[in-house]
């Protein structure tokens, strides 16, 4: 009996692991037209052996991400992993140093599994308070420096700080649209590709 040739991504293949809220689950999309799905296809585009593991979870904090991690690390055994969170902590106004501290501390585990990491980075609106929205945006370039991990400044540029960015949301004012998510893969993607084989 002939043996079935294995899969691509078991060919020695990288995982990507993604661990984010709404804004990498799909929220009010089209399933399939979210950033990630799209990163699957650039993937395969630029002949990039890798498998996409998306567990995001819409409205998830730092703190739910924290308590996943080590169960997700021990299941897919990631090669790289994406941490997408944080938003949602601002959206409640929860302590930045507690943000902080979970972020680190999923770096630290995935570092310790073997893993590559990409900080997304998020900001707040300005109807924040200004010390609070700069403490907020500056955490996960203070976190990526400390630990050394690769840094996407802000998921969301070109699309919420822009003229326009109206029309780049859902009515919800928070999800970027179906026309913004080629734009945010665009933001991710450059670091993204450095840290794949």
């Amino acid at each position: 009996m002939m043996a079935l040739a294995a899969p691509a991504w078991a060919q020695g293949a990288d995982t990507v692991l993604i661990v984010g809220d709404s804004l990498s689950a799909e929220y009010g999309l089209k399933r399939g037209t979210g950033w990630v799905p799209l990163l699957e296809k650039q993937v395969a585009q630029d002949k990039k052996s890798a498998k996409v593991v998306n567990a995001s979870i819409s409205g998830d904090t730092t703190s739910g991400g924290r308590s996943r991690l080590p169960a997700l690390l021990t299941q897919h055994k990631p090669n790289v992993v994406v941490i997408e969170l944080g938003g949602n902590d601002a959206l409640r106004g929860l302590p930045l140093d507690m943000t902080e501290n979970n972020v680190t501390a999923m770096v630290q585990a995935s570092k310790k599994a073997g893993a590559k990491v990409l900080i997304v980075g998020m900001q707040v609106p300005p109807n924040y308070g200004g010390a609070y929205a700069a403490t907020f945006s500056g955490l996960f370039a203070r976190v990526a420096k400390a630990e050394k991990v690769a840094l996407v400044p802000f998921f969301l540029k070109g699309i919420a700080d822009v003229d326009d960015s109206a029309s780049r949301f859902q009515a919800d004012r928070i999800h970027p649209n179906e026309q913004s998510q080629p734009k945010m893969l665009a933001n991710v993607w450059p670091e993204l590709k450095k840290l794949l084989k």
